[in-house]
């Protein structure tokens, strides 16, 4: 599983106060990394793995609609969901109360954790190593 899905899970599962909820943060994972989908198609994509019944992914996803996390357009039988905001707007303040009441507002004990919590293969070290030289430039 890929750093940046591991780090979307990880805040569903420590967040789980926080809206929304853990199957919501799959879903939205899902739409935003392919784009508008089908339930049927969000099932079959989700990260955890878990046995769900289409009807449970399709009812979260109408829930999901009424919270103005999502919205839809018909096509054909079937309706294609996409967020209805950008993955940072919704990522941006999990991530920043995970940072602070996990890890005490280190980043470093983030990433850290992050890293110590699974294989992470030599693309990805590559990847990261890119992204803090961009931000060490302030780009």
């Amino acid at each position: 599983m890929c750093l940046v899905l591991r780090f979307k899970l990880l805040i569903g599962a420590v967040m789980k106060e926080a809206k929304p909820s853990e199957l919501e943060m799959q879903v939205l994972a899902v739409l935003w990394e392919h784009g508008p989908s089908t339930a049927r198609q969000v099932l079959d994509l989700l990260p955890d793995g878990k046995a769900r019944a289409y009807t449970t992914v399709l009812s979260v996803m109408q829930i999901m609609e009424k919270k103005k996390l999502l919205t839809h357009k018909r096509q054909g039988n079937a309706n294609l969901y996409k967020p209805r905001q950008k993955q940072e707007v919704i990522l941006d303040p999990f991530m920043q109360r995970l940072t602070n009441h996990v890890f005490g507002g280190s980043k470093l004990r983030l990433v850290e954790s992050l890293l110590g919590s699974g294989r992470v293969d030599a693309e990805e070290l590559k990847q990261l190593q890119d992204l803090i030289d961009r931000h060490a430039k302030g780009e």
